[in-house]
């Protein structure tokens, strides 16, 4: 345990990616970092853990881009990730089923669109426009001077310098669809993995999924040995340049003095009533959810303009949650015929792109990954691994008893496996074990609100710009989260701790 009263140049709530990230960064531009994590592993969701025989990934079911457009790569290379940790580039973008429909969407941007061309050519046109437009987007997101924004240089300049970025600003990503696209067979396909940004395409920003999507296309990996294996070199880093990383302590308080931070107090997790250690620090870099940050950990904090900050903070809305079947298989899959890393498979009677919280149980659309199609590191002596998982909301599981909460999780599994029999004939005989993560799993873990794991909802209203800044009242408190710009997923958060490190230099030179 750190010293009472011990102090460093910068403190960092949380050991989430994008608190790694940042850490990481700032550590190695010679700062002293102290990291604290309430859990006994750093990773936050990307980390792994085993049950029996079985490791399993919490999170990450494949990583996107490593392209010369991805901004995290950017990040891997000034921290020397392509050095200790190996990604693997998977066989296909995904595979999705819809009732007659079964088809493979190939890595690379070329080969979906001729792919999506042949399937479909009476829609070459929206097929056409709808890459050109998602490539032109990220492009410009890649080019776009995020921490210049606001001068008085790039502002006005921006519907001529970024076209895109100011046309489908306010757009949401099936609104753009649909006016490119007319068959909602294709419409489906092209919103297969949605999932891995919001719930529904009609309220999704077409800037942060076309941003994203892209980068899929132009490449999707996996981490050898699991997420865990990036979160581990990140922190690593921190301790190899001085920094000290402190596993199993919660934060209960930022110290903040006549507005500006001071340092934390924290406590052993296991012993939460137990005694309050002091750590002081120039700089508090919050990993944190922003809410729990703003109503928890500076609630002493009175002022009236971070009433402010709270009042608008506590009317943002969260990104859902979701429910992981985890399976602990007998053999690879291979062995019953499957030849696909990731599959998306959608009820035959959902026709159209729509809101998963308006769908049932038996209809909702789901994801199952098989770890043992790559060389994953996860699977062992001739078994294999997989998940299905499922976007779910906290309010289904929060207010049941422990006997329905335990009936919930095993009617649920017993559903989405035999949904899963229809697709793979002959899992459920290699199923030998399975656990359930369910959005109250999710929230115990990781505290955030709603269970959410995306941080805040990637609306038009809470995306891009609008989630630059959160004008704090408070001096040298940072964001590096999920939470926070550009958010969302495992790219957001590395390229949001980036971001945040930036910062941080900055004032620290003021």
């Amino acid at each position: 345990m750190g010293s009472s009263g011990m102090e460093y140049d910068i403190i960092v709530v949380g050991g989430g990616l994008g608190g790694l990230t940042a850490g990481a960064l700032l550590a190695q531009s010679g700062k002293r970092v102290f990291l604290v994590e309430q859990q006994m592993n750093v990773g936050g969701c990307a980390r792994i853990f085993s049950r029996k025989e079985y490791t399993f990934d919490a999170g990450l079911h494949e990583l996107d881009g490593l392209d010369e457009l991805d901004l995290k790569k950017e990040v891997f290379q000034k921290l020397g990730v392509f050095n200790s940790v190996e990604f693997i580039k998977l066989p296909e973008f995904y595979r999705f089923i819809h009732g007659k429909t079964d088809i493979v969407i190939p890595n690379g941007r070329e080969k979906a669109m001729k792919v999506l061309l042949k399937r479909f050519p009476h829609e070459s046109d929206g097929i056409t426009k709808y890459f050109d437009v998602l490539k032109r987007i990220r492009k410009e997101i890649y080019d776009f001077p995020c921490e210049r924004w606001k001068s008085y240089v790039v502002f006005p300049l921006m519907p001529f310098i970024f076209p895109n970025l100011f046309r489908y600003g306010k757009k949401t990503a099936g609104s753009f669809i649909d006016s490119i696209i007319k068959d909602d067979e294709l419409k489906l396909i092209l919103f297969a993995n949605h999932s891995f940004y919001h719930d529904n395409p009609y309220e999704l920003s077409l800037l942060f999924y076309a941003a994203v999507q892209d980068s899929y296309y132009s490449g999707s990996y996996y981490i050898k040995g699991g997420s865990q294996v990036l979160s581990n070199y990140l922190a690593r880093i921190i301790t190899e340049n001085g920094g000290q990383v402190l596993l199993g302590h919660t934060v209960r308080e930022i110290i903040v003095r006549h507005n500006e931070v001071r340092g934390i107090k924290y406590v052993d997790s296991e012993n939460l009533t137990g005694r309050l250690e002091e750590i002081y620090a120039k700089v508090v870099v919050a990993n944190a959810a922003i809410p729990n940050v703003i109503n928890e950990l500076t609630h002493r904090v009175k002022t009236s303009k971070l009433k402010k900050v709270r009042n608008r903070i506590n009317k943002l809305k969260a990104s859902p949650s979701m429910l992981s079947i985890y399976l602990c298989l007998k053999r690879p899959l291979k062995s019953i015929g499957n030849k696909h890393y990731i599959t998306f498979v959608y009820d035959k009677d959902i026709t159209k792109p729509c809101s998963i919280k308006n769908v049932d149980y038996a209809q909702r659309g789901y994801v199952f990954v098989d770890y043992s199609q790559i060389d994953s590191g996860l699977v062992a002596n001739n078994r294999g691994v997989g998940v299905i998982s499922i976007i779910d909301y906290l309010s289904n599981w929060e207010y049941l008893t422990d006997n329905e909460y335990t009936e919930k999780k095993k009617e649920l599994a017993k559903i989405f496996i035999n949904r899963l029999e229809g697709v793979l004939p002959g899992i459920k005989k290699e199923i030998e074990y399975y656990d359930v993560s369910t959005p109250q799993t999710i929230k115990h873990f990781t505290k955030n609100p709603c269970g959410s794991i995306y941080g805040y909802s990637q609306i038009p209203a809470q995306a891009g710009l609008k989630r630059m800044d959160i004008n704090m009242p408070i001096k040298n408190l940072f964001f590096a989260s999920a939470w926070s710009f550009p958010g969302g997923g495992f790219t957001g958060t590395i390229i949001g701790g980036s971001l945040c490190a930036n910062k941080v230099l900055r004032a620290l030179k003021e």
